[in-house]
């Protein structure tokens, strides 16, 4: 195995073990054609492009021969498929598997000589194939998902009905292929359920910041006893299961008449989202240099005019990170949405959606809910995700 040349075609066997799986993949759900990978020629045809680019022919040239390679070791039929059915679709996808060879092969194998290798040439060849395998595999586990999802919401009765496992875009309906959503927001009060959690979760994340800030800043700066008790302590509460808990909650809420109100949930949210904030806070606030706010009281500010002037303009970075981390809970929040609320008229969005899941609607509808309830969050998870990090390391730093 120490041989670049064994190396080489080892890796490249691999490769196209994983790039046939997932263009064949792709392939099957975009068009709905019923083809299927070849393992044991993929095998032999990653080999083959890996000992191309081991050669060091000119990318062009590598490319040429590993599609000769490919059609002639699949005896023309790349996807297990004739070539005369959907041939423009199934040589679109060989272009694109033939790239997807040579391009990354040409990068994993880079500097691995066709000799005997060191035991530093060896680890990286080893380090960037499974670098990229990790990228591939980990992005399909998310992708393939969410593409399943959307593409069913997009569907219609009679299709879902002729082939379930069909997730090609109807492109003949034009905008009725976005009827559901229509349907979800006209007839099943959708828009009221964004609204509704979107008052939830920015109060929830109001009431958190409001107990957590000063809990937080007194846990990382002020001197009481057992303070590092309560440091280390913070997230014990999550050792208890949340459903442990549902019962007492359902019990008590009814008692109090909160059960089925938006009031209730204001009141439990920010109890589950609580000490995770205080403990992200409390690792920033601890990070932060003491001799600014120790120059702030000698300049006569009180400790709160320290806290307001000083530390939180110092702190917004972990201030949007929890914000963010809080929003995205309440957002999802399902279980104590669907214990403490039966009206339908003040559902959150989950609740919603779970309301969705009924023999009598059909389930385009509830992929279309769990879109609706999915993009909001995402998009601005991606928009804010580098608050999000940051926050998040600044309150794993143990004081």
């Amino acid at each position: 195995m120490r041989h670049g040349l064994l190396l080489s075609s080892v890796i490249g066997a691999l490769w196209g073990l994983v790039m046939i799986t997932c263009v064949t993949t792709v392939l099957a759900f975009t068009t709905g054609l019923p083809v299927r990978p070849l393992w044991l020629v993929a095998l032999l045809q990653g080999a083959v492009a890996a000992l191309v680019v081991q050669r060091g022919f000119a990318w062009p040239l590598a490319v040429g021969l590993t599609a000769i390679a490919v059609l002639v070791l699949s005896l023309l039929e790349p996807f297990a498929l004739s070539l005369e059915l959907s041939w423009k679709t199934q040589v679109a996808g060989m272009v694109v598997y033939v790239l997807s060879l040579v391009f990354p092969l040409r990068k994993m194998l880079e500097d691995v000589p066709a000799v005997l290798l060191t035991r530093h040439q060896f680890e990286e060849a080893i380090i960037r194939f499974l670098t990229a395998f990790g990228y591939v595999f980990f992005t399909a586990m998310v992708l393939v998902p969410f593409y399943v999802m959307v593409m069913t919401s997009l569907k219609g009765q009679q299709a879902l009905l002729v082939n379930p496992l069909d997730y090609s875009v109807e492109w003949d309906r034009g905008w009725d292929m976005f009827r559901s959503y229509y349907e979800l927001f006209t007839q099943f009060n959708f828009g009221s359920y964004l609204l509704i959690s979107l008052f939830v979760s920015v109060l929830t994340v109001l009431i958190t910041l409001v107990f957590s800030v000063p809990g937080a800043y007194a846990i990382a700066r002020l001197r009481f006893r057992g303070q590092a008790a309560m440091s280390r302590s913070i997230l014990l509460i999550y050792m208890v299961p949340l459903i442990v808990l549902a019962l007492p909650i359902y019990i008590g809420f009814s008692m109090l008449g909160l059960r089925n109100t938006l009031t209730g949930l204001l009141m439990i949210y920010p109890v589950t989202t609580f000490p995770v904030a205080l403990y992200m806070l409390q690792g920033y606030f601890r990070d932060l240099p003491a001799e600014v706010e120790e120059a702030g009281l000698m300049d006569g500010l009180s400790r709160l005019e320290v806290i307001w002037k000083i530390t939180l303009p110092l702190a917004r970075p972990a201030l949007a990170s929890v914000s963010l981390y809080v929003f995205m809970i309440a957002w999802n929040e399902f279980l104590l949405a669907f214990m403490l609320l039966d009206d339908p008229a003040k559902f959150t969005l989950t609740r919603g959606v779970a309301m969705l899941n009924s023999s009598e609607i059909p389930r385009q509808h509830l992929m279309a809910g769990a879109v609706i309830a999915t993009v909001p969050i995402m998009a601005l998870f991606l928009f804010l995700e580098r608050f999000m990090t940051k926050g998040l390391a600044a309150g794993s730093v143990k004081g």
